[in-house]
């Protein structure tokens, strides 16, 4: 399915060119050209009854993208094959689409360069049409570009970039794309030749799928011979060329997740060695420096841990989890908007609902205004009724308070008289409370005094106790303070005599040094004498050779003179022996 989509991708970019009213309609002529075409690429036998009887049915107009999809699905993509070179389906795209919107004015970019970008974009661009690179992949390629360059990434410049495209919703087209990193927006200071070599190695990596490539040393396995091979990693293979141009290709090491990759010792002057080890046979190979050793060790192993698991290459598989977020962010933002219209609905349906009430309530103010007037009417003629008869119960009243008036009077008398009573009733009670309060602080005052004697009398005892121990303690401390004085003055004697040890040994010291220091002399003037009697000897040694004690080993006879050798004379003339026999070697 993912071979399908990338080829749908070039596909529309072909039939978009062939657009040219911009209809979405092409005519069958062109179609027929190329569908031709494209099965020639991707090595389909080519019907050409087929499309005319798939349209048989249609007018003689031209046909939309939705009436030649399932033509396209049916007699070609269902078809296809993962055995033709996508570089070339792709070219074969690009050069329909290209001449028509490629507008090469201030680019600093060649078509080829071009090209490779228009795959790169084919291959980061979202999976619906018309297609566009979002803001995200812009970034992705354009921080591997610099990289690829050299360069160092310059986060707030995109970050400036990206604000300019906030009006074109976040996404560029191919041709925007291309004219991006045309104009060197994102690559200024690098000359023409630094940018190619740059959209190369990002081209390589995402569309070729090189993972790793470089110039090792590979040992033959018939003449064991070592030559420099320029070796391509990809995720199931690793192929080796004569050089960097990939004109003559030397062999491919197919990898699987039976395969391992080792490091190996020194040897045969050749360092920084590795094996990878397949199921038929092994392959020895040296880097250039360890760095480089452990860079192919771990990209190596990496594409055999993938295939193991079955899982794609990084890139891809970075890709895809990039989209599965967006399209996990797009659908959290979805969810968001409908809960926002749901809202916004139910806030609508809220706002009539308010405004049903409000229009209630007005209608119930005007009843209740209308019910609040006829209410102040009935309630005037009630005043006027009750203000009649409250004149009828005044007259009674006045009649009745002057009855009350003689009966308030004599009442008054009879409660002045009960009141007097009453206060003499509750002084004589006070006076009797204040005589039983007086009897009871009398008590409580003798119990205190009790009290407070039996303590004082207590407290007197414990003084008496804690003023004996204090005696005590006295003494004893006494006794105390005098041992540690005799202790002290026993360790002061001890400690002046050690100091008197110790310089007595400290004299000796230095003249032991004194003695060391003429013994070293005399060995120093020794060696010089021997050294002078040795360089006398070694100048007449061909004619005289002293007799020195030998090795309790084996002694070595040669022939290679008439006189013996020194073991120092020996080991020289092996040593230059061994260089003369390793260096027709080499020249092999």
């Amino acid at each position: 399915m993912a071979l399908r989509d990338e080829l749908l991708k070039a596909i529309w970019h072909a039939f978009t060119a062939l657009d040219v009213d911009k209809s979405g309609k092409v005519s069958k002529s062109q179609l027929k050209v190329l569908s031709h075409n494209l099965c020639t690429v991707m090595k389909i036998p080519h019907d050409p009854v087929a499309l005319e009887e798939h349209f048989k049915d249609d007018d003689e107009g031209p046909v939309s993208t939705q009436g030649y999809m399932p033509y396209l699905n049916r007699f070609i993509l269902d078809k296809v094959q993962d055995n033709f070179d996508r570089v070339d389906f792709n070219r074969m795209c690009w050069t329909l689409c290209a001449r028509k919107n490629l507008n090469r004015n201030h680019l600093l970019i060649s078509d080829e360069d071009a090209f490779k970008i228009w795959c790169i974009f084919n291959f980061l661009s979202e999976d619906r049409y018309p297609l566009v690179i979002v803001t995200e992949e812009i970034e992705y390629f354009l921080r591997k570009l610099t990289e690829a360059m050299g360069g160092s990434w310059i986060e707030e410049k995109f970050e400036d970039y990206k604000g300019q495209l906030s009006s074109k919703q976040q996404c560029l087209t191919v041709w925007e794309l291309i004219e991006l990193v045309g104009m060197g927006h994102f690559s200024k200071g690098m000359d023409r030749q630094t940018l190619s070599m740059g959209i190369n190695e990002v081209f390589q990596e995402l569309i070729l799928d090189v993972l790793k490539q470089g110039y090792m040393m590979k040992k033959g396995h018939k003449r064991k011979n070592w030559t420099e091979r320029w070796f391509l990693l990809r995720p199931s293979s690793i192929s080796y060329y004569v050089s960097e141009d990939l004109a003559e290709k030397k062999g491919d090491i197919l990898l699987d997740g039976n395969c391992c990759v080792e490091s190996l010792p020194d040897k045969e002057g050749k360092k920084c060695l590795f094996f990878v080890k397949c199921s038929d046979k092994s392959f020895e190979i040296s880097a250039s420096d360890k760095k480089k050793k452990q860079e192919w060790i771990q990209a190596i192993q990496t594409c055999i841990s993938l295939l193991k698991i079955g899982r794609p290459a990084p890139h891809r598989e970075a890709r895809q989890k990039r989209r599965d977020l967006r399209q996990k962010q797009q659908a959290e933002q979805e969810q968001l908007e409908l809960r926002m219209r749901e809202l916004q609905t139910a806030n609508e349906n809220k706002q009539r609902e308010l405004e049903a009430m409000r229009k209630k309530l007005e209608e119930a103010a005007a009843n209740s205004a209308e019910e609040e007037r006829r209410r102040l009417q009935t309630q005037n003629e009630l005043e006027d009724l009750y203000r009649a008869e409250m004149e009828k119960e005044k007259m009674v009243r006045l009649q009745m308070e002057e009855q009350v008036a003689q009966k308030s009077s004599e009442l008054e008398q009879y409660l002045q008289r009960v009141r007097e009573l009453e206060d003499m009733y509750h002084r004589l009670e006070e006076a009797l409370e204040d005589e039983r309060q007086a009897r009871q602080d009398e008590e409580t005052v003798r119990k205190l005094q009790a009290r407070l004697l039996e303590e004082e009398a207590t407290k007197r005892s414990e003084l008496e106790q804690i003023h004996l121990r204090q005696q005590q303690a006295i003494s004893q401390t006494q006794a105390e303070k005098e041992e540690l004085e005799r202790e002290r003055l026993a360790k002061e004697d001890a400690l002046h005599s050690a100091m008197q040890q110790l310089q007595q040994l400290e004299i000796e010291r230095q003249e032991a040094l004194e003695q060391y220091e003429e013994v070293m002399k005399k060995l120093e003037d020794a060696a010089n004498n021997t050294k002078s009697w040795k360089d006398k000897v070694a100048h007449h040694e061909g004619l005289i050779r002293l007799i020195q004690p030998g090795s309790k080993g084996p002694q070595k006879i040669t022939n290679w003179g008439p006189a013996a050798f020194t073991e120092t004379e020996l080991s020289l003339r092996e040593k230059d022996w061994q260089e003369r026999k390793n260096r027709p070697t080499q020249t092999q």
